[in-house]
């Protein structure tokens, strides 16, 4: 399966796409200096959360879809240069609205874990938004 949403995003700051399949993914991230907080390489939980993020939008995989909600568990601090693995599945969809549950790890030790609410909108988020 082809992903069809957020083909602009960066592998180095949202992850690559490992598996893609109907209604979940598997998206990798390996964290790097430039995701660092404190000298003893603490990541910032914003890029495991985008990781997170990313897993879901492509478990949706609707060039539309976008994030309304999230309810989210940081379980273990994250160190540069780890591997971070994020696993999606969706585990409802009604309609527009699809609830994408996400797991996150490094080797076997979990780190995140959340419930992200997806909507598909009818057009681009961004459609008849104007800066003027």
């Amino acid at each position: 399966m082809e992903p069809r949403t957020h083909l602009a995003a960066d592998p180095a700051s949202c992850g690559h796409i490992i598996a893609l399949g109907r209604g979940s993914s598997e998206v990798a991230l390996d964290t790097t200096d430039s995701m660092v907080v404190d000298a003893q390489g603490l990541v910032h939980g914003g890029f495991v959360f985008g990781l997170a993020d990313y897993a879901a939008m492509l478990a949706v995989n609707d060039p539309y879809v976008v994030l309304a909600a999230a309810q989210a568990r940081f379980l273990k601090p994250v160190e540069r240069g780890a591997r971070v693995v994020a696993r999606a599945e969706t585990v409802a969809a009604t309609g527009r609205k699809h609830e994408v549950r996400v797991e996150a790890s490094v080797g076997t030790t979990a780190v995140f874990e959340g419930t992200f609410t997806c909507i598909v909108l009818e057009q681009h988020v961004l459609e008849g938004v104007g800066s003027k």
